[in-house]
């Protein structure tokens, strides 16, 4: 599908509610106008008060991102005649019908009907006849059963990226690409300067929450949950964060005294984990260049209580990390985490739009960047120091590519292995997603010479 990035006011939601056209309003917005689901997922929240309605649109949207090629195939075979201009949006309501009868299992009756409803909701009942019959000649001509043909659409991803992961991991492509449609599931971290993960596993019982406990600081929930309704959110007792984010601070290694950068810090979750792995730290200083986001982080690490914890050893700043000037106003540091910016497709199954938003032609640009800000970084690295840099990528130009260049250009930078299969030639740790039910991530640790 087409996608523009218009500016207008495009985004205003000016039909009656409902819930099917909502979903359709939605993916509309992201797939046609290149808006992020983060973005127009709570407008549509907003109109929506019971929670099952809010968990419908939300398992509706990322199920159709997820598996968008194949609903766009079948699409295809349906539509003689492609829809266009404000007549484009019924494509979008069609799609979601086609993913109600093929993967939640809605009757044909409620799907035709409920999908027809949204056709006129969406004030183009001129295609209500057309809708009914594509999804009845669906079910009637067993259209689900009919082979894809095109690798990337068995795939469930955009071409650019089937064939860079299909090169990267041959063997692996049909797991990987599956797990990439799965849906991820709820890690929590445990504030342990608030509580422990034991006492708080107690409270998940007590409120028969099922649960796995994983040490020092990591719970799965079983089920997804509102997160703001379990024990202790208000008083700052956890935080959201995926198992593989969660390395990043033992990874580390913070000791006692030691001053610290978080590049590219914000919203402030790793931030938050380096500071409950290790309080004594000596300062702390992250950064990030866009201020609306370091009011998150602000906000986040209020919540745990790291404000008050830390005091004037915390400094959060608006500074960008790829700018040589913005270490005029910083010190030397022992230890830096650098979570670069990446195209993030290690955690698609999290963010089901990333794939149909980034292109093929971010990447290169992406990979400079990150070479500029680790050059920056390393500069602001104390000899003895360690930097871990870390990316939720699954792309090797990003991650071990990148490092490899690196070490090979930095006479005074050498590998301290995560993984003892790790080398020169082959640097850091590759998470893919799923394993372990984690996100894709990427962890590279290097050592600066004394």
């Amino acid at each position: 599908m087409a996608r523009t990035h218009d500016k207008s006011n495009r985004s205003a939601i000016s039909h009656q509610v409902h819930l099917r056209a909502d979903a359709a309003w939605v993916l509309y917005q992201v797939l046609e106008h290149g808006k992020s689901t983060r973005d127009v997922m709570p407008l549509v929240f907003a109109r929506h008060h019971q929670a099952k309605d809010r968990a419908w649109l939300q398992e509706t949207v990322f199920g159709v991102l997820r598996v968008l090629p194949t609903l766009q195939t079948w699409l295809r075979s349906l539509l003689t005649t492609p829809l266009k201009k404000q007549q484009k949006i019924i494509e979008h309501v069609i799609m979601i019908g086609l993913f109600q009868q093929a993967y939640m299992r809605t009757s044909l009756h409620a799907a035709v009907s409920e999908t027809v409803d949204a056709s006129k909701i969406l004030k183009q009942p001129q295609l209500s006849g057309m809708v009914n019959a594509i999804l009845r000649n669906f079910e009637r001509n067993n259209v689900q059963e009919q082979a894809i043909e095109a690798p990337h659409a068995q795939a469930n991803l955009p071409k650019w990226l089937y064939k860079k992961l299909a090169s990267a991991y041959p063997l692996q492509i049909s797991q990987l690409s599956a797990a990439m449609q799965t849906k991820a599931p709820l890690w929590l971290r445990v504030n342990l300067q608030f509580i422990s993960i034991e006492d708080y596993s107690k409270l998940l019982n007590d409120g028969d929450i099922a649960h796995d406990c994983i040490p020092p600081s990591a719970i799965k929930l079983h089920n997804y949950i509102d997160v703001t309704q379990l024990p202790l959110f208000d008083e700052g007792g956890f935080a959201i964060q995926d198992m593989a984010a969660q390395l990043a601070a033992s990874l580390l290694s913070i000791e006692d005294g030691d001053v610290v950068l978080d590049a590219c810090a914000a919203p402030g979750g790793k931030t938050a984990a380096l500071i409950e792995a290790n309080p004594m730290l000596g300062q702390l200083y992250a950064i990030d260049s866009v201020s609306e986001r370091n009011t998150r982080t602000f906000d986040n690490l209020e919540r745990l209580g790291h404000l008050a914890r830390l005091d004037d050893r915390l400094h959060v700043l608006n500074l960008d990390a790829s700018d040589e000037n913005s270490y005029l106003q910083l010190p030397k540091f022992n230890k830096i985490l650098l979570d670069a910016p990446c195209s993030a497709t290690g955690v698609i199954r999290r963010h089901p739009d990333i794939k149909w938003h980034r292109k093929a032609s971010d990447i290169e640009t992406l990979v400079e960047l990150q070479r500029e800000i680790l050059e920056q970084t390393w500069r602001a690295l104390l000899p003895g120091g360690t930097l871990l840099y870390a990316t939720c990528s699954i792309l090797p130009q990003e991650n071990t590519d990148q490092v490899k260049l690196f070490l090979d250009t930095h006479t005074d930078a050498q590998l301290a292995p995560i993984k003892e299969e790790e080398s020169s030639e082959h640097p850091g740790w590759q998470i893919l997603p799923g394993e372990a039910d984690m996100d894709g991530f990427f962890y590279a640790r290097l050592l600066k010479s004394p």
